[in-house]
């Protein structure tokens, strides 16, 4: 296969989200609210994050009198009825701002919140046969209708909050996601505070970071890749490779979490000018098949997905050798994207994340069924080798196994 031809494309400048970073900004947040025109406040959460950390009463505290409560019944990828149930309180409240405090599942939860807001939505019933009727994804014209502000205040890395242009929740009656998709649905505001992270246990800080380094790889080469993406998702890269393994929480180090929350950011710089590719397909059958933290996805595939990919982006894989301080000198393309490979599958083992598949308690049986549901991933389409039968699907698999 021959290498595609890197140099065109377009480049859409991506939405005004304001970003604040640094140790202690939350404390700011009334401030910041505030300055884009919030006046009342619904927090959103996940009970975890709610009930065994600090973050969502400092958040809370931090808002004063804007804060009309909290709604913190948001567990994973957030079942439709929870979503229904935020949006109603917001609406009763007369909320005009939304602030999540947790990982993807929140952001992503949020911006379905704010179109059922606007859409007047408010049953269970109502929600569930829109997605049949637009097969689970939903295209409101939202044009001249008011949509809520949008702030996220990230806990875990996995970026969910740079998406641009969608959110989901869960049908967990059916067993997938009911999607929304429209250029408003944003963060006006995100803000990077490593002490929000604190209660973060290692296992969901970790393996959101190596989905951050998954971002950085699959930009790289997938759909969309550019120039303007390349410089800032190897400087990720790079700080994840050098600050992810310092930052477990029993190091106490809040520079260092605060470095990852920015790599993070840096991954997704560009958005939504690039496409994810195999890595994000998988991780998005095992995630919902097996209520899988993407996370997790991320380490068990990852890696296998560079080898697939390599005959085509040996070169693009080999300037992620040098972010994760490889010595390249004097090495083939090809040499120095396996040893990038290695480097990704040596980094998530040293920091002792799953990287097998059978290592998830995922049957082998079950591969053929979740290779078949991979070509349904967009993906799959946007890989740098377009993915378009099973084999190709259970090759990976099978070598991730």
């Amino acid at each position: 296969m021959t290498q595609p031809d890197l140099l065109q494309g377009s480049f859409d400048p991506t939405v005004p989200t304001r970003i604040v970073f640094g140790n202690g900004k939350t404390d700011s947040i009334k401030d910041e609210v505030q300055k884009l025109g919030g006046k009342k406040v619904l927090v959103l959460s996940g009970r975890t994050v709610a009930e065994k950390t600090d973050s969502v009463r400092r958040v809370n505290d931090a808002l004063g009198d804007l804060s009309v409560g909290v709604y913190s019944n948001l567990p994973q990828r957030a079942p439709l009825s929870t979503a229904v149930e935020a949006a109603n309180m917001a609406v009763a409240n007369g909320v005009n701002t939304l602030v999540g405090v947790g990982g993807s599942t929140i952001s992503d939860a949020s911006r379905m919140i704010a179109v059922l807001m606007a859409e007047g939505i408010t049953t269970v019933d109502q929600l569930r046969r829109l997605g049949e009727d637009h097969d689970m994804l939903l295209e409101p014209d939202l044009d001249g209708k008011e949509l809520p502000l949008q702030v996220s205040i990230p806990t875990t890395l996995s970026a969910g909050e740079f998406n641009m242009g969608g959110g989901n929740v869960l049908d967990d009656q059916a067993g997938h996601k009911i999607r929304v998709r429209h250029p408003r649905l944003h963060a006006d505001l995100i803000v990077l505070d490593a002490v929000m992270t604190v209660g973060t246990p290692d296992w969901l800080w970790l393996s959101t970071g190596v989905k951050a380094l998954d971002h950085c790889i699959e930009r790289l080469y997938t759909s969309g890749n550019q120039p303007a993406i390349d410089a800032p998702i190897l400087a990720a890269a790079e700080v994840l490779f050098t600050y992810l393994p310092k930052s477990r929480e029993s190091d106490g180090d809040p520079e260092a979490r605060l470095r990852c929350l920015v790599a993070a950011w840096m991954s997704m710089m560009g958005a939504p000018n690039f496409a994810t590719g195999l890595s994000h397909a998988i991780g998005h059958i095992l995630g919902v098949k097996y209520s899988m933290g993407h996370g997790y996805t991320s380490c068990v595939t990852q890696p296998y997905v560079m080898e697939f990919n390599r005959p085509v982006s040996a070169a693009k894989q080999a300037l992620l050798a040098r972010s994760a301080g490889l010595d390249t000198r004097g090495m083939s393309d090809d040499a120095a994207a396996e040893a990038a490979a290695r480097a990704v599958d040596d980094f998530i083992m040293g920091m002792g994340m799953p990287h097998r598949i059978r290592e998830l308690e995922i049957p082998e049986e079950d591969l053929p069924e979740i290779a078949r549901l991979v070509l349904t991933d967009g993906g799959s389409r946007n890989n740098p080798i377009p993915v378009t039968t099973v084999e190709q699907v259970m090759e990976v698999l099978k070598a991730a196994f």
